[in-house]
């Protein structure tokens, strides 16, 4: 590793930082509001073969050490650690050009997705590193062969490109899963705001909560990266749909099987519905989503509303409003400045893109309606206002057309503060002008009446992958049309690239190869960790049931004795009319099948009055409940109940009770298990099948302390 430089942004690879040994050549990075340059950026002489390879064997063997729960609690920790230092990365984060409001949507929504994460994977995971999928299916008639699907993870590295407008966030919400599912991560920021990555990346190595190997970061080109990933690896790009469509025909993805997934530039849409006029809170919400979408981060997201679809009646109204609200709420200028709403764009680079789009666009017949391509007066960082021309800053621009079918409003995007009003004849029109932009990532439907919202949301559904629905009672607390969750998928079809990026645990699943497995139910029980019905058991009770006489009830077992098969038989209890009629006086529950013998009889599904479903439940937690204070904590649900056969009066009842799944929690001591419960009758007959849920301690505190006090 050579020494680092001032003038460079480093990058760290194979757990140290590198710069190269000259900045001859390197590419220079500015303030994007006072054209001072910051940094240079250079890989030249980076082994980009040997960050793969650090990725794929030391970074894969760390994270591989660590469980799911473990992996997830380390995001925990990494988000608390870069919450206390949030202020520091908001100073870096205004050369960007990023309000303080844009920075905490891109810092603070990067950390939430941390927080997210940890507490998804902790939660709907097993802690282990196999996650089985779907139920088993039998595929021989003793139940000796059967087969299932798992998730285990990718071999390889996850390298992310992202784009220059979140450099934060677009990190962390790939990050996140990626590490929650065990696979090493290498980052690749968009150039012009990649020094506030590298500050993350550098606050993530100093809390000491990365494994070797598991965060790589480019700082520069990385052209060749996908020269040396294979099958293994797999390639998630945000930016734009030229870029991507470059990528994607790699010959390493087309032939070789990487995995690749993109978000792309969309024309997003919001539409205006028709019971949405002037003086309804749906206007006003729609006029201030609008703007809000416009100058938030200049306008630079993915998800900006790029096309304003109104009622053709309401196109000069809802121009008239935007414009209003732009030039009585946004302060266009350097973010240090006080009371500045949007700050400058990106780079220079970026403006002269934006400003050539627009030039595009009125050239193909789009009209000027608010704001000028001029350079604005803007407010300094020293408090005056003055036309700042080393600054990348732009007018917020309202764009409206004679043609709304004019094909540049629907295919070009300028990405920047920039959105186009077009209107429509009907609902139909609508949904047929949303549909033109050939896939976005997410549409805004603003409307108060079920009928538009259901005929707009389900028109346009398969067009996009996110639909936000507005009105009166979502006005205050919606998230916003340009605000993805990591709760939700995030991506869109067509023109968005076909990706789906965040998504809960889809997108840990996503970094994972789904896997059927066959085989016996003891060999699918030792690879899941999950006890399928066949395989071996260690049964205690009931010598007549399985059970072996002298046998440790399993509920006298903590976690650090418990096993996968571990189970209980109880002896049979007779069910009486007696105990049905007793148990629906005291429930209520008198429904006919229970106490009136000849309508039970008429039932085709009974053979007379029988015992209640919830009667049985009681009595199988009576059969295998053992009483004594233990290990056992809390019951604390039932899952899959399903009734199977009616049980009348006369008949008799008992469980078997399995250990089936157990999960011990990272923090506390005390963990999940999870017992695969069966009711038959007199005959064998399955009666119920359900799981009960317990909480049970790593070690047996409790009996020890209940019986030390006699």
């Amino acid at each position: 590793m050579t020494t680092q430089t001032a003038e460079l942004v480093p990058s760290y690879v194979q757990d140290g930082w590198w710069t190269p040994a000259s900045a001859d050549g390197a590419t220079a990075v500015l303030d994007a509001n006072t054209g001072e340059e910051l940094a240079r950026v250079s890989t030249e002489g980076l082994d980009l073969a040997a960050v793969v390879e650090h990725g794929r064997t030391v970074g894969q063997a760390e994270l591989g050490k660590l469980t799911l729960h473990e992996r997830a609690l380390r995001l925990r920790d990494l988000a608390k650690y870069l919450n206390e230092r949030r202020e520091e990365l908001y100073r870096i984060s205004y050369r960007t050009g990023a309000t303080k409001i844009d920075s905490m949507v891109d810092i603070d929504g990067g950390i939430g997705v941390l927080f997210t994460f940890s507490s998804k994977g902790r939660r709907e995971l097993p802690n282990a590193n196999v996650i089985p999928d779907g139920p088993v299916e039998v595929l021989s008639k003793d139940g000796s062969f059967m087969g299932e699907h798992i998730y285990t993870r990718i071999p390889g590295v996850a390298a992310q490109i992202n784009a220059f407008n979140f450099a934060v966030w677009g990190m962390l919400e790939k990050f996140a899963p990626a590490f929650v599912a065990g696979v090493p991560t290498i980052v690749k920021p968009g150039t012009p705001t990649g020094y506030l990555t590298e500050a993350v990346v550098r606050m993530m190595v100093e809390s000491g909560f990365l494994p070797a190997g598991s965060l790589q970061l480019i700082s520069g080109s990385a052209r060749t990266l996908l020269d040396v990933l294979d099958y293994r690896d797999m390639v998630s790009f945000t930016g734009s749909a030229g870029t991507a469509n470059m990528l994607k025909s790699h010959r390493n993805v087309v032939e070789g099987g990487v995995r690749f997934t993109s978000e792309t530039d969309s024309l997003n849409a919001a539409i205006l519905g028709p019971d949405a006029v002037a003086g309804t809170p749906e206007f006003d919400a729609f006029v201030k989503a609008v703007t809000t979408e416009i100058t938030s981060k200049a306008g630079q997201k993915c998800t900006a509303i790029r096309r304003t679809i109104v009622p053709q009646d309401l196109v000069a109204a809802v121009v008239a409003a935007v414009g209003k609200r732009i030039t009585e709420r946004v302060v266009v200028g350097d973010p240090r400045a006080e009371g500045v709403t949007m700050g400058a764009l990106a780079s220079l680079e970026q403006l002269r893109d934006v400003r050539g789009a627009v030039e595009e666009m009125l050239a193909a017949g789009g009209e000027l309606a608010y704001g000028t391509l001029d350079a604005p007066v803007v407010r300094t960082e020293a408090g005056g206002d003055a036309v700042v021309d080393a600054g990348a800053f732009m007018s917020p621009l309202l764009l409206t057309w004679d043609d709304v079918e004019n094909e540049s409003v629907h295919s070009r995007e300028a990405f920047g503060p920039v959105t186009s009003v077009i209107g429509y004849t009907d609902l139909a029109d609508a949904v047929r002008l949303a549909a033109k932009g050939a896939g976005s990532l997410v549409a805004t439907v603003c409307s108060n009446d079920p009928d538009t919202v259901r005929n707009l949301t389900t028109g346009i559904s398969g067009h996009h992958g996110r639909v936000h629905i507005l009105n009166r009672e979502t006005a205050r607390s919606s998230t916003g049309h340009g605000s993805p969750v990591p709760h939700l998928v995030h991506g869109g079809p067509g023109r968005a690239g076909g990706g789906e990026e965040l998504g809960g645990i889809r997108s840990v699943k996503h970094h994972m190869q789904r896997t059927a497995i066959q085989g016996s139910p003891n060999m699918l029980t030792a690879v899941t960790g999950t006890w399928h019905t066949g395989a071996a058991r260690n049964i205690a009770g009931a010598t007549e049931f399985g059970g072996v006489e002298g046998a440790t009830h399993p509920f006298r077992k903590s976690l650090a004795e418990l096993r996968i098969g571990d189970a209980f038989a109880s002896g049979l209890r007779q069910v009486a009319q007696e105990d049905i009629t007793a148990f629906a006086n005291t429930t209520g529950d008198t429904f006919y099948a229970h106490v009136d013998p000849a309508a039970a009889e008429a039932n085709p599904f009974f053979p007379g009055t029988v015992a209640h479903g919830y009667l049985l439940v009681s009595w199988g937690a009576g059969l295998f409940v053992e009483p004594a204070p233990g290990p056992v904590l809390a019951n604390y649900g039932l899952e899959n109940l399903r009734f199977l056969t009616p049980v009348p009066a006369g008949d008799s009842v008992r469980i078997t009770l399995t250990a089936k799944k157990i999960t011990p929690r990272v923090t506390d001591e005390y963990g999940e298990v999870c017992w695969d419960a069966v009711i038959h009758n007199q005959n064998g007959e399955i009666v119920a099948t359900y799981d009960v849920l317990t909480l049970v301690e790593k070690e047996d505190t409790i009996y020890r302390d209940w019986a030390s006090r006699g």
